[in-house]
């Protein structure tokens, strides 16, 4: 399994971002996703996760009510929509996913990584 994101980028304070991420090889159309952030200096955190098929989702605290991730399995894509962003959203965003179809905001549970997509936010 292979998982690219794009759509990262240098934004002002307020913006939006919309963030995407395509699966190739084994299909994941059973397979909870997430997405997850590292700041430089500072560990990879969860930012929100979805199972297979849409019905369940979690945020971390500091992105609900501001992030939306959603899916479209036909198109075996991962997105992530990112309204009213602010210095501290600054961060290498990563997509995961699992084996499994249950969400979970474990980054030690998820079995397949992206490569990363940067978002800068200034202020």
């Amino acid at each position: 399994v292979q998982l690219v994101e794009s759509g990262g980028g240098l934004v002002q304070t307020g913006a939006s971002l919309r963030l995407s991420c395509v699966a190739s090889g084994r299909p994941l159309s059973t397979a909870a996703m997430g997405w997850f952030r590292q700041a430089s200096g500072k560990e990879r955190e969860f930012v929100a996760t979805i199972n297979y098929i849409s019905s369940i989702t979690y945020y971390a605290g500091s992105v609900k009510g501001r992030f939306t991730i959603s899916r479209h399995n036909g198109k075996k894509t991962l997105y992530l929509q990112m309204n009213s962003l602010n210095p501290e959203d600054t961060a290498v965003y990563y997509c995961a996913a699992r084996r499994t179809y249950s969400a979970s905001s474990s980054l030690t549970e998820y079995d397949y990584w992206g490569q990363g997509t940067q978002v800068t936010v200034s202020s």
